[in-house]
């Protein structure tokens, strides 16, 4: 806890992952979250046209707010204030032919569509500018184009995760050791249609302004089972954009309300797979995939020093068996110097790996992109990285997908399920990983509605104890050690006195009493967890350090080190025993024996 100066083994004394919680961020709509504004600039824009009425409604099909501006100079102004949002700008024809060579250079604008009536004599004139990617006198055909720069900005900024030959878990970057756990609790979880209805509420609460987003979200509900879970994915922008940035913040809220959509499109990418590589034969050759996107400066400049490790998508990966339409996607023509191009050249050996991937041409909303989608939080060795022969602009990174026998990945996947509450499943595994990833407000909610449903005796121990956990972390330490003597009053009612989960519902209250500076309290309560546990457990179980660890906290808080001296001594004892060398526990409990040391 933040008051105590030694370090404790316990789950409930581990300071969590720093993230921003999900009730601090601010409240975004759907599409904003990309980084593209579309702004309408004409003279004659009027409310009550029913030609601008319906060419509005075809464009928030696409997104939801679209600015509108009659005065060239306001717009010009708008546009230079959103300097970390690309624009795409819709005018007429009359005011583009004027507009155009004063704005085309604007580094924040990416394309220019031109509306208007006469097609043939604004060609003209709009072929010397690059920018400027469609003429046309239909709004329709400008929604698809638009449709499709909106695309590129989406897969563009999908979040991903890096890790060095040889990271420490200790030092790994939280997205990647919690989107892995993440994934790996949904699929255990059965889902009910009750968890559709509460995503469509919270769209309807949180996104929907307008008469179509209402039909968005409402169709979701009402035909959720009719389609398969990858049209979902490619047709309604709004699920693919609220997954994307969920991930790419760890925002534990609309992660556990899209749980659903998670599981299910994971195991339709899983079904296909099966499909189309099931039955791989030995001499199966290799396949290549090919993903263009733009990479931060800083971004590309962790990829190039992890040449070598291992690379996590943590969303579902949108690649393409065409090299030509993955170059669409690299931002080639971008001044913007902090953004660099790259080509994702991805090789697949269907024998080795049991990665989830498949071909979703024909169910994909855009066939003509020939899609490959991998599940999410699939993983890559980065092989190569270089510029690209003939363009280099553009590098080209060469990935092979990891295999079921990469040493490294299976040792690194293996550490970080023992350290993520292995023994606790489902919903109840969710709240502790939500918790200690700062997302303590969903991680309640959960338990509150699981001391509802919850049909064991069991599961109530462990959700009162996950609740006085999330109590403790928010400081109210009187509220957990009201918690924790609830799950020890089930825990004696269900199990014997000498039960382990009796000593973890002492340890617990132990842990309350530290962080509110009472440690004789705290003591008492860490001496009959350790009476327990050396009752019920092996003796080297790694509770039992815990506890040793934690009795010689306290007796080095009141005072009395040559007491703690000898209990950091029986855990540092025992965790040599079960702990790697460099486990960070271990770490932990030695420095924790050297200070008392010191202070003799």
């Amino acid at each position: 806890m933040a008051n105590q100066k030694q370090g404790s083994l316990d789950m409930f004394e581990q300071t969590p992952a720093t993230f921003q919680q999900a009730n601090e961020l601010n409240r975004i709509k759907i599409e904003e979250t990309q980084d593209v504004s579309v702004i309408w600039l004409d003279t004659h824009i009027h409310s009550s046209n029913p030609d601008y009425q319906n060419a509005i409604t075809h464009l928030q099909y696409i997104v939801n707010d679209i600015y509108t501006f009659t005065d060239n100079a306001e717009c010009i102004d708008f546009i230079l204030t959103l300097t970390d949002t690309d624009v795409c700008l819709i005018t007429s024809g009359s005011v583009g032919q004027c507009l155009v060579p004063c704005v085309h250079d604007v580094s924040n604008i990416d394309s220019i569509f031109i509306f208007c009536d006469d097609q043939n004599r604004h060609e003209q004139w709009a072929k010397n500018w690059c920018k400027v990617k469609s003429v046309s006198i239909d709004i329709i055909h400008i929604c698809e184009q638009l449709k499709k720069i909106i695309r590129r900005y989406e897969l563009t900024a999908i979040p991903m995760s890096f890790v060095q030959s040889g990271k420490r878990l200790d030092r790994l970057e939280p997205s990647f050791m919690y989107t892995k756990i993440i994934k790996e609790i949904l699929l255990t979880i059965q889902f009910k249609d009750k968890h559709i209805k509460q995503l469509v509420k919270y769209c309807c609460d949180n996104f929907v302004d307008t008469e179509v987003d209402r039909k968005k979200v409402k169709q979701l509900e009402d035909e959720y089972h009719q389609h398969k879970p990858i049209w979902w994915y490619t047709t309604q922008r709004f699920l693919y954009s609220m997954l994307n940035r969920a991930l790419r913040v760890m925002d534990g809220e609309v992660i556990t309300l899209m749980g659903f959509f998670i599981s299910d499109l994971h195991r339709h990418i899983e079904e296909l797979h099966k499909q189309q590589f099931g039955d791989a034969s030995p001499t199966a050759k290799c396949c290549t995939v090919y993903r263009g996107q733009g990479l931060m400066k800083k971004d590309f400049d962790q990829l190039m020093a992890t040449k070598g490790g291992l690379m996590s998508f943590n969303n579902f990966l949108s690649t393409s068996e065409n090299r030509n339409v993955s170059l669409i996607f690299t931002p080639g023509n971008r001044k913007n110097s902090d953004v660099v191009s790259v080509l994702f050249v991805i090789t697949i050996d269907p024998k080795q790996s049991t990665t989830s991937f498949a071909s979703v041409r024909h169910i994909s909303q855009f066939p003509e992109e020939e899609e490959v989608l991998f599940s999410m939080h699939s993983i890559f060795r980065i092989r190569d990285v270089k510029p690209m022969d003939g363009n280099e602009k553009v590098y080209e990174v060469a990935l092979s997908l990891t295999s079921d026998n990469d040493e490294e990945l299976t040792a690194l996947t293996e550490q970080i399920r023992k350290e993520s509450f292995p023994n606790a499943e489902g919903w109840s595994r969710l709240t502790l990983v939500l918790a200690n990833i700062a997302q303590s407000d969903i991680a309640e909610r959960i338990c509150r509605v699981l001391i509802d449903e919850t049909p064991s005796e069991d599961s109530a121990i462990d959700v009162y104890n996950h609740l006085g956990n999330i109590k403790c972390q928010r400081g109210q330490y009187e509220e957990a050690i009201t918690l924790f003597r609830k799950s020890l009053e089930v825990s004696l009612m269900s199990s014997s006195p000498n039960h382990p989960s009796v000593a973890s519902s002492y340890n617990n209250i132990g842990v309350a009493y530290s962080a509110m500076g009472d440690y004789p309290k705290a003591l008492s309560s860490y001496e009959q967890a350790l009476k327990i546990q050396l009752q019920s457990l092996p003796p080297n179980d790694p509770h039992v350090a815990s506890s040793y660890n934690n009795i010689g906290n306290a007796y080095s808080h009141i005072g009395d080190q040559r007491t703690a001296v000898l209990f950091y001594t029986n855990a540092v004892e025992i965790a040599q025993k079960v702990l790697l060398s460099t486990h960070p526990h271990l770490q932990l409990i030695k420095r924790n024996l050297e200070r008392a040391k010191q202070k003799l």
